[in-house]
């Protein structure tokens, strides 16, 4: 009986996880204008910010992934991109050339993030304010991206580097 309980219970739990993100990411498509082809694939996908986001066709993130979109900046993804899991992409963040010692408000380094069709990201990489990744571009999983990346590039690493470009 109690085994019984527990898969009910399970079940019943499970239910109720998806509908609440599928809720979640339907408000994502009405906030920010998100097509119904691009899937969000898994959990805790977090969108937040006033900026502007275009999601591409036939795209998809997945679980544990963030994407903060800086009011008066933008998230460009294009069509046919591959996002996988725990992925950062955050259009500001703190200006590295100040002194954090200072009271101050500390600046923000902001920019918009731009990523071209048929880009596959690997896990848990970092996307920097202000970056341009080219289409059919490949990022390395565990990579930290610095500076903009050409269209049909292979880099990875952290900092991001060149590795080479892809044999079509």
């Amino acid at each position: 009986m109690k085994k019984l309980i527990r898969k009910l219970l399970g079940y019943t739990y499970g239910l109720l996880r998806m509908a609440y993100y599928r809720e979640r990411y339907d408000y994502f498509r009405r906030y920010y204008k998100i097509t119904s082809n691009f899937e969000f694939k898994g959990t805790d996908i977090r969108i937040y910010g006033d900026g502007e986001l275009m999601l591409g066709n036939n795209s998809y993130i997945g679980s544990y992934s963030t994407m903060q979109i800086n009011k008066g900046n933008k998230i460009v993804i294009g069509s046919d991109c591959r996002i996988s899991h725990n992925v950062r992409m955050y259009t500001s963040s703190a200006d590295p050339d100040h002194d954090f010692t200072s009271t101050i408000v500390i600046p923000a380094k902001c920019g918009d993030i731009i990523i071209g069709n048929g880009v596959w990201i690997g896990a848990n990489v970092f996307i920097n304010p202000g970056i341009t990744i080219g289409g059919n571009a490949v990022v390395g999983a565990n990579s930290i991206v610095t500076k903009d990346i050409p269209a049909n590039a292979i880099v990875g690493g952290v900092p991001a580097k060149f590795i080479r470009f892809k044999n079509l």
